[in-house]
């Protein structure tokens, strides 16, 4: 199944590159598109929010949330959008059949996605060993967002851990990027678990459906301690014909990943604007979590991004992986010291 999956994904991007290949905006202006509106994804809601990427001579055009990482590379193919904030599992498909796929900036540097239990899950408790944890995931019907993203990748590289398989010991089943959806799936019993970008797990939480059972990010797994995952990506070909304005916008969410650390009181207000409608109880936990695992700096270390490989290379996500220097341009390659 997973390779009919990444078959069908090459098929998908290979005919959006047969259509526009290039930027259809005019100068100035970039269509930026994204996933959902993930933790990851908040350096550029501030941006826009502080007038950030108008302050550095850019202009945003169309801003659409295309759902799984799948559609935000088809999108970036075909020149429906500029540049694309989805996940590094995204950037390296689209790789796979462009070798122009380029970084653009880092936007989580650790693994963003959680294992959430429904409240009334049979298996190891929380405090459990990781390992009983995962075994306990056995059988059970497990949500993730669709074939081939992020979400299914942490699925496999766990059950791969203790000698099973996703697709045979367990029932994934694909709702969508939508945190309601997902919500509500665990809370009517539709599946038993989660695996699911943050922040379901601070949501799930609140709406008395769930809570939080495996976190990369928190260190539950060995090794993924810095993990490059959330990522803006586009091609060497825009970036050639709109230099000026991808500067502009690296520049822009820079000044807002800064904010996140050298102003974290504005963080609380910030990500209420950003996640409308989300419980004050969920909010109240995540500025932490926010500090934590949004870097400083736009750029990537050689680790993180040999860790993010590392762990495609297990799952079997993506075959063809490029090196650090075929897709991290020279001015985003940054030492682990700085």
């Amino acid at each position: 199944m997973r390779r009919l999956v990444a078959a069908l994904l090459v098929v998908v991007l290979a005919a959006g590159g047969c259509a526009k290949r290039t930027s259809t905006t005019p100068p100035g202006v970039l269509n930026v598109g994204q996933i959902s509106n993930s933790i990851a994804f908040l350096p550029l809601f501030i941006a826009e929010h502080e007038h950030y990427f108008e302050q550095e001579g850019v202009k945003l055009g169309e801003r659409p949330r295309l759902g799984t990482g799948a559609k935000v590379a088809a999108a970036l193919k075909s020149g429906g959008i500029d540049v694309g904030a989805g996940v590094l599992t995204d950037a390296l498909n689209l790789a796979r059949i462009d070798d122009g796929t380029r970084l653009v900036a880092d936007l989580v540097d650790r693994y963003y996605v959680d294992i959430i239990v429904g409240d009334d899950f049979q298996g190891a408790p929380a405090s459990a060993s990781l390992d009983d944890r995962i075994r306990a995931l056995r059988g059970k019907k497990i949500g993730i967002t669709g074939p081939g993203s992020g979400t299914e990748a942490l699925v496999t590289y766990l059950f791969q851990r203790v000698g099973m398989r996703s697709d045979r010991d367990a029932e994934l089943v694909n709702l969508g990027a939508k945190a309601t959806s997902a919500i509500g799936a665990l809370k009517t019993g539709r599946v038993d678990a989660l695996s699911f970008f943050q922040p379901i797990a601070q949501q799930a939480k609140a709406a008395g459906a769930g809570s939080l059972y495996i976190s990369p990010s928190r260190g539950d797994i060995p090794g993924f301690e810095t993990t490059a995952h959330g990522v803006v990506f586009t091609t060497q070909r825009l970036m050639d014909k709109k230099r000026t304005e991808v500067a502009a916008f690296q520049r822009a969410i820079a000044h807002a990943q800064r904010d996140i650390h050298e102003h974290p009181e504005k963080i609380p207000g910030l990500l209420a604007g950003y996640l409308k409608g989300t419980d004050p109880k969920a909010l109240a936990d995540l500025p932490p979590i926010v500090q934590k695992e949004i870097p400083a700096q736009i750029g990537f270390t050689r680790a993180s991004y040999e860790s993010a490989i590392e762990f495609h290379r297990t799952t079997g996500l993506v075959k063809r992986l490029p090196t650090y220097e075929q897709i991290v341009p020279p001015g985003l390659r940054i030492s682990a010291g700085r």
